[in-house]
């Protein structure tokens, strides 16, 4: 929790230039736009402002601030024990992910609802859709695997005018499945997003907990009653953690590659792209990049790839400049064929 306060004292230069969270905390404006952040915000050993970042009721209750202060949404809320995101590093993705639409477009950001990106495992807490709509108009087409998540999203969005007609929603229902089932045989998106689980079992992501909460400051005592702060089973890990829910992900992009402009993911472990450079190079992506990000600490990246070549990525974002292209088709039968 100190070095969570420590950071937030100065400006997070580390930050992309677009994010709007590079300044610390501005706690009197955020309890002023909602006012229940104010019983979890209290005076550190600095005479700052700040809140307790191991109670997760008080992360809960600043994420709702900032998204209601930057984002213009009214009503955010998720099911008890699911991810709390740290919204400044969300932000930071999908402005980099901005930048990589760009890198296509003779370095110009698109902006629109001309614009489709697919989030895999868009989570309980929909916080890609609300950020990338929010701040770009992009369109968002969000899969999810476990129905308590699909459900809470669908509940923001419902809740939340700017999002409504601007994010669906879709369930996966195959164990297996990251593109099979969500993406239509004629749809096409200009970015796909994902945060894939972290842990390759129950026993690696309560460890994992454990940790968190000791570097948040909270007791050993206390460690059993929060084996599922920051994340139900879903979203914490899967049988080979990231890697291997990457790899897949790489395999199954190639069967979508006229589909997509550009996939990518994050990585947290940078000791697994080794192997997913090697995927890449199996599937015969035409480009692949890797873009850093940190958050005080927190050193993150995301790894994107692409099957198309220049002279493709000139022809396809022509589309970003005429007519919007449809509104998403939900996947009907020729979607067995991928």
């Amino acid at each position: 929790m100190a070095q969570e306060e420590q950071n937030n004292r100065k400006e997070k230069s580390e930050l992309h230039p677009r994010n709007k969270h590079r300044s610390r905390y501005n706690f009197k404006q955020l309890i002023a736009t909602s006012k229940e952040l104010k019983r979890f915000v209290f005076k550190n050993e600095h005479n700052d402002d700040s809140i307790d970042f191991a109670d997760q009721s008080a992360v809960k209750a600043l994420n709702r601030a900032l998204l209601k202060y930057f984002y213009n949404i009214s009503q955010w809320d998720i099911p008890q024990d699911f991810l709390c995101p740290p919204i400044p590093g969300r932000a930071d993705y999908i402005h980099y992910v901005a930048d990589l639409l760009g890198s296509s477009n003779k370095g110009k950001n698109p902006k629109g609802a001309n614009i489709n990106v697919l989030d895999i495992g868009v989570g309980a807490n929909c916080i890609y859709p609300i950020i990338g709509h929010q701040e770009y108009g992009w369109s968002f087409v969000g899969s999810e695997i476990d129905p308590l998540s699909v459900d809470s999203a669908k509940r923001i969005i419902e809740a939340n005018k700017p999002l409504q007609g601007a994010v669906e929603i879709r369930q996966q229902s195959s164990k297996m499945g990251i593109f099979r089932g969500i993406v239509g045989g004629k749809e096409r998106f200009d970015a796909v997003v994902c945060n894939p689980p972290f842990h390759a079992s129950l026993k690696e992501a309560e460890q994992g907990t454990r940790q968190k909460w000791r570097n948040l400051g909270g007791n050993e005592k206390e460690v059993k009653h929060v084996l599922n702060f920051g994340g139900n089973k879903a979203e914490l890990w899967c049988p080979g953690g990231e890697r291997a829910f990457v790899e897949q992900m790489i395999i199954q992009s190639e069967q979508i590659k006229n589909q997509v402009l550009w996939f990518t993911s994050l990585v947290s472990k940078s000791a697994n792209l080794k192997s997913i450079y090697s995927a890449l190079v199996k599937a015969n992506a035409f480009e692949v990049t890797t873009v850093q990000m940190s958050q005080g600490q927190k050193i993150s990246r995301f790894v994107a790839w692409t099957f198309h070549d220049e002279a493709a990525q000139a022809e396809w974002v022509k589309a970003w400049k005429t007519e919007p292209k449809p509104k998403a088709e939900s996947p009907k039968a020729e979607v067995k064929s991928l």
